[in-house]
């Protein structure tokens, strides 16, 4: 089979797993939810009739008061007619919904932005602009998407010199702003001025137009950039496929081909097509070149190629899986994050310049630890290849708005200052969870080194589909427990590749068998064991046998869970696994809440009733876990009393376990008992003005697994929180268990942190 087949047949199952994904449970990626309570005739009488008379006539009376009684000012309309979408092309407004949702969910997310997908089912530029321009009112900010050239840049216009609110057309300006910062950058490492070079820009769509535009606002003259197209060089004079804004930008020029235009460049942006530039082309180029191939998925050129024949190139490209990449999302939410909160009338040039260089400014600062664990703890710093900050760099979400806010109150478009910016930073900072952005870093740091994970019910289709899945997102190396000749009947079932990186592992006709069964036996003869009990369960029971592979270093971790209940798994497991450090083995749930918090809960998966001395070790591991996470610890010993009111049997184990905390001397916040309502309420908090929590907790010790299994299932089911895990912890070597409900994906994100245990050594 060849390596293209492969890769189709990997594409096929990435395709087959997006459309479970976006249609399990609640179809699609987003919903909406109140902001206010809803349960009393009270709060029904407050927030409709007759109670919302009374906002209705302040704002008829100030229409600005729309934002004081409103959601308005946090709500942007993502907005397309699906004419570009993508690398798909004009699919129509239907079916670019699954790519408005996915903005919507990213403004949310990365910058607490209400994003509302509106598609439109037009093509009639006159029909979309007054389609928008009748919702204007109803929203913060207008973010245009996926609308094709030329008519995109005709759309923008109009609808900024109608609305009274920002209009932003992220693929022209997102791009270019990113682009901006990674230039910035480019030209101080390398020495130069803005105004000294000569650059050469392939691609003549809205993105590129906005490139050139965006720098020349930032200095670079106009007559020292050639803009290229598919019918070679845009200058002065040219009539063949040209429009008025391809003309806005033709210079005066000998240059015809991309060839010619590159000889001595300085800088080559391409935002064009697969493979359009050869080394050839880059070998002519000026020294220290910067080369930013943003053609996506495929560059223009590999940066491969361009190392073979220029070791002192700047390279940038639209992937994730090299350095610099240029990536749209450290752009828009932080861009319309600080232009919403002054509500600004417009993104100007000055705001777009202002988050480019929040952005470059941000990449020369000490990178902060969670962000170095993406890169497996190598210390990233400003160079060469880190350019522009990562993704789910935590400081951008108060860095960027910051600079865009001050940009827009500095040039007049403001109509709500900010008096106090520090104050405003601080806000912002506190204002998203940091836990999605740090599961990123976990995947990423996985990606960066990889490891070996043994799948122990390598027989069921979920499992079989999740080890293609943690192959091919680059996690490592899957080894599927089970009888060949079932796995390959599955696999051929499932339409996967047959020879694709991932290994079978037959228990019972493994020629590790005696080795295992050895092994098993030292752990288990003095428990009423014989040897041959000790090969029995090695040759028949796949959990002994992948807990042996761990053990025996065969394979770096394993998961479990899905076809036995979870103490069962635990049990067999635990035959073959030592327990480290003395500690208990427990279980950590990351839940998080449906309003954006995350807690993180112990015990989830093993203890029944613990000793205060488990529960102060249960406190420790989930304060490690959030550390781990990107949170600061505050940790609550749960009980149904509080601080000794009232004082009825059982509560005392908590107060116990307190005790056992004070005597370690932890670094983290903890205090307790308090109830779950105390500890997250900062308002019930303050009649216990000797509680020791900062603020309210984030990790909650709970006193017996009822209770925390309860909790933790009641938070799924009913309170719309997303629960990952339990993350088992106090294995000497990495094992998780699954819920027998588990999806692939909660699989593959179960077998992603335990090869991110085995990259910790533990």
């Amino acid at each position: 089979m060849t390596k293209q087949s492969d890769k189709k047949q990997a594409d096929d199952l990435m395709y087959q797993d997006a459309l479970r994904m976006h249609a399990m449970g609640r179809p699609g990626k987003m919903q909406v939810t109140a902001t206010k309570p809803l349960t009393t005739q009270r709060d029904l009488t407050l927030a409709y009739s007759p109670g919302v008379a009374a906002p209705c006539l302040e704002i008829q009376k100030d229409e600005s008061k729309s934002y004081d009684y409103t959601a308005r000012g946090n709500k942007v309309a993502v907005i397309s007619n699906g004419t570009a979408v993508l690398g798909l092309g004009n699919i129509g407004a239907a079916a670019a919904t699954p790519v408005m949702e996915g903005k919507s969910v990213l403004f949310k997310r990365f910058a607490d932005i209400d994003g509302i997908d509106l598609e439109l089912n037009t093509e009639d530029v006159d029909e979309f602009v007054n389609c928008v321009r009748f919702l204007g009112k109803s929203f913060g900010g207008i973010n245009l998407e996926d609308i094709k050239a030329p008519e995109c840049f005709i759309i923008e216009q109009r609808l900024k010199e109608e609305l009274d609110i920002p209009v932003f057309h992220d693929d022209q300006h997102g791009t270019a702003i990113i682009t901006a910062a990674g230039l910035i950058n480019g030209l101080h490492l390398t020495g130069r001025d803005i105004k000294d070079i000569r650059m050469v820009v392939n691609g003549a769509g809205s993105a590129s137009i906005a490139c050139v535009e965006l720098f020349e606002s930032m200095g670079l003259p106009a007559e020292q950039v050639t803009l290229c197209d598919s019918k070679g060089v845009i200058f002065e004079g040219r009539t063949e496929g040209m429009n008025q804004w391809k003309s806005k930008h033709a210079v005066k020029t000998e240059a015809r081909t991309l060839a010619d235009a590159m000889k001595g460049a300085d800088v080559f942006i391409g935002l064009s097509g697969a493979d359009m530039v050869n080394q050839d082309m880059v070998a002519s180029m000026a020294a220290n070149p910067l080369i930013f191939a943003m053609a996506n998925p495929v560059p223009e050129i590999w940066p491969e190629a361009v190392r073979e024949v220029r070791d002192d190139a700047i390279i940038a490209t639209g992937r994730s899986d090299y350095p610099n990449q240029i990536n749209n999302v450290l752009g828009f939410p932080y861009i319309f994050r600080g232009a919403l909160d002054v509500r600004a009338t417009t993104i100007n040039e000055e705001m777009k310049i202002a988050a480019a260089r929040a952005l470059a400014d941000l990449a020369r600062e000490d990178v902060p630890d969670e962000v170095d664990a993406a890169y497996s703890g190598s210390r990233l710093s400003y160079g060469r290849e880190y350019l522009i900050p990562t993704p789910f760099d935590p400081r951008l979400i108060w860095a960027v708005p910051r600079a865009v806010a001050q940009a827009a109150m500095d040039s007049g478009v403001a109509l709500k200052p900010i008096a106090d910016m520090d104050a405003y930073a601080a806000e912002l900072s506190a204002r998203l969870d940091p836990t999605a952005g740090s599961l990123q870093a976990i995947l990423d740091e996985v990606r960066a080194r990889p490891k070996r994970i043994v799948f122990a019910e390598g027989e069921e289709e979920k499992v079989i589909r999740a080890a293609y899945t943690f192959l091919n997102q680059g996690y490592g190396t899957p080894i599927l427990v089970g009888r060949e000749d079932i796995i390959q009947a599955k696999i051929a079932e499932l339409g996967l590749p047959e020879e694709a990186g991932i290994e079978i592992a037959n228990a019972r006709l493994s020629d590790k068998n005696e080795t295992y069964t050895d092994m098993l036996y030292r752990k288990e003869q003095r428990k009423g064991a014989l040897r041959r009990d000790a090969m029995r369960r090695v040759n028949n029971n796949r959990n002994v046998f992948a807990a042996c592979m761990v053990e025996a270093g065969d394979a770096d971790g394993l998961v479990t869970g899905l076809t036995r209940h979870y103490l069962v798994s635990l049990k067999d497991v635990s035959r073959m696994l030592e327990v480290g450090g003395g500690a208990s083995v427990f279980g950590v749930s990351i839940i998080l809440t449906a309003d954006g918090r995350a807690l993180f809960m112990a015990d989830t998966a093993v203890h029944v009733s613990p000793t205060p001395e488990q529960l102060a070790d249960f406190a420790e591991g989930a304060a490690a876990v959030a550390k781990a996470m990107g949170h600061e610890p505050r940790v609550a010993m749960v009980s149904f009393s509080n601080f000794g009111n009232p004082d009825l049997p059982n509560a005392e184990i908590m107060r116990d376990a307190v005790g056992v905390l004070d005597r370690r001397d932890v670094n983290f916040e903890y205090d307790g008992e308090m109830s779950a309502g105390v500890a997250l309420s900062p308002d019930l908090m303050a009649n216990y003005p000797f509680c020791r929590l900062s603020g309210p907790a984030n990790v909650l010790v709970m006193p017996g697994l009822h209770s925390s299994r309860i909790s933790s299932r009641l938070l799924s089911a009913a309170g719309g929180a997303t629960v990952v895990g339990p993350i088992l912890l106090g294995f000497s070597k990495p094992a998780q268990i699954v819920q027998m409900d588990a999806s692939a994906s909660d699989i593959v994100t179960m077998a992603a942190l335990t090869a991110h245990q085995a990259n910790l050594g533990k």
